[in-house]
């Protein structure tokens, strides 16, 4: 990967996943309004707020399903595009452990 993000942001690779009812049925993601996302922590500014988060590439991160800018990018494997997203420090609600 060739991109450093700049200050206080993070790039993050979007983890998908399908919400299934109990019954069997796959929720679309326009089933709910504001659902939380998470993401795999790829590259990490150097900026002093995002310094206090403690984050390390490979973290996975909860945010808002609108927070950051969303960018497309050669996968590393060579195998098609892969979407990813620049957060700030202020976009990220917490640590998945």
């Amino acid at each position: 990967m060739n991109i450093k993000p700049l200050g206080n942001r993070v790039l993050v690779k979007p983890l998908t996943q399908e919400e299934v009812t109990k019954s069997g049925i796959v929720l679309p993601d326009t089933a709910e309004k504001e659902k939380k996302e998470q993401g795999e922590v790829v590259a990490i500014g150097d900026g002093e707020k995002i310094k206090k988060l403690n984050l390390q590439i490979g973290d996975k991160v909860l945010f808002g399903k609108y927070a950051g800018d969303e960018v497309e990018m050669e996968s590393p494997d060579g195998k098609g595009k892969v979407e990813y997203k620049f957060l700030k420090d202020e976009d990220i609600l917490g640590i998945v452990q």
